[in-house]
């Protein structure tokens, strides 16, 4: 029988590599899991209460395609709290996480054969969906010059577009991209007709106190589509949840998408998760964050002795981008030999860059800082074993 040619897309190498230390884990093996992107400490207090609460006495049946209006009514103040910025909740579209909020904007802005732009490297999600849809993805090579960020001078070089997907901060190199260059990057969009979609799945996880969190919702009245997630900063993976901040011109298409392909979000998600707006909610989240800051400063201090080239600066994320090549053995070889010889478990840098991710890996420091200490001192051990 046929087998659609758009389901030809390569799988995301993380999962299987996740699912490689699940069973050396359960087969009794000592594994330390760095690859996936996933906080170690699962939903607050506070949301699970809420759910425990809506499981008792709850409604918990279909709520509008686009979301319970509480949720949505809750977001638009998180944007003017965090970004000063007035969005009206009727341009909020809560999605089925961040991966179905990509495969709802993405339905919506482009057709089959339309050019659409992202970073190289970057999170492989976006080009696979884009293939799928008949896209045509344009591949931006982003390295250490740019910050492995795009810029306007990579746009004026890739020809005729009609979407640029950008991520801030970024999977996998935790970088981010300013508010000026992303007003320049917007302004671009906007001068030539470009669907701008903005991930920013990874905001409020930053290191730098004086750094500029810019959000694309500023430019709606351009364009542009925002996209985020509670995966990340409320630690919520499991739990699907997301949305979209929409132009009016991409809020009925997306209302009838999302009608026709889920009918709506989880419903005990969405209602649990106006609580991760209270005040205990963002305690949680602002507490992951030290956490994770406090596993950064681990890293970065000890790389010296991990002999690490081109680190990408991790300013925002949970994750550190490092070139391994100097060890002889590509990222490939390099990932499953660790996790072989050593029980620690990262990602090949192929999942984000086929052209030059043979020579990167990412590691994510969303565990504990113990967990952290453990799984570098587990790799400079098997690193000294290696004959180069």
């Amino acid at each position: 029988m046929k087998v659609a040619t758009r389901a030809h897309v390569p799988p995301f190498a993380v999962m299987e590599i996740l699912a490689a230390a699940n069973a050396r884990r359960a087969a009794g093996a000592d594994v330390l899991n760095l690859c996936a992107g996933e906080p170690s400490t699962g939903a607050s207090e506070v949301v699970r209460q809420r759910a425990v609460e809506l499981l008792t006495s709850g409604d918990l049946g279909y709520t509008e395609a686009l979301g319970a209006p509480g949720l949505r009514a809750a977001i638009a103040a998180h944007y003017r709290t965090w970004y000063d910025v007035d969005v009206d909740p009727a341009r909020i579209a809560v999605t089925t996480g961040s991966s179905g909020g990509f495969m709802l904007a993405f339905l919506a802005a482009f057709d089959v054969g339309d050019r659409v732009a992202l970073a190289r490297p970057g999170y492989p999600a976006y080009a696979n969906i884009l293939r799928a849809l008949g896209c045509e993805v344009v591949e931006l090579p982003c390295g250490p010059e740019s910050r492995f960020q795009p810029t306007v001078a990579h746009l004026d070089a890739a020809g005729p577009l009609d979407g640029l997907v950008v991520a801030s901060p970024a999977n996998p190199t935790g970088t981010m991209i300013g508010a000026s260059a992303l007003a320049d990057l917007a302004a671009w969009c906007a001068d030539r007709g470009v669907r701008l979609v903005s991930d920013e799945i990874y905001h409020g996880i930053t290191y730098d106190d004086d750094a500029q969190v810019a959000t694309a919702a500023q430019y709606l009245d351009t364009g542009a589509v925002v996209v985020n997630s509670f995966s990340k900063y409320w630690a919520m993976t499991g739990w699907r949840l997301g949305w979209l901040v929409l132009p009016d011109d991409l809020v009925a298409p997306v209302d009838a998408l999302a009608g026709n392909v889920a009918l709506c979000p989880p419903a005990l998600a969405q209602h649990a998760g106006v609580a991760a707006f209270s005040p205990d909610g963002y305690a949680a989240a602002r507490a992951n964050v030290e956490r994770y800051a406090a596993s950064r400063a681990l890293l970065l201090e000890r790389l010296p002795e991990l002999g690490w080239t081109h680190v990408a600066p991790a300013d925002g994320a949970f994750y550190l981008y490092a070139d391994v090549s100097s060890t002889g053995l590509d990222s490939v070889t390099w990932c499953a030999r660790l996790l072989d010889e050593a029980g620690v478990a990262l990602t090949p840098g192929t999942d984000f860059d086929p052209v030059d991710g043979h020579r990167f890996v990412r590691l994510s420091f969303a565990s504990s800082p113990a967990v952290v200490r453990e799984a570098v001192d587990r790799i400079v051990r098997w690193q000294g074993t290696l004959a180069v």
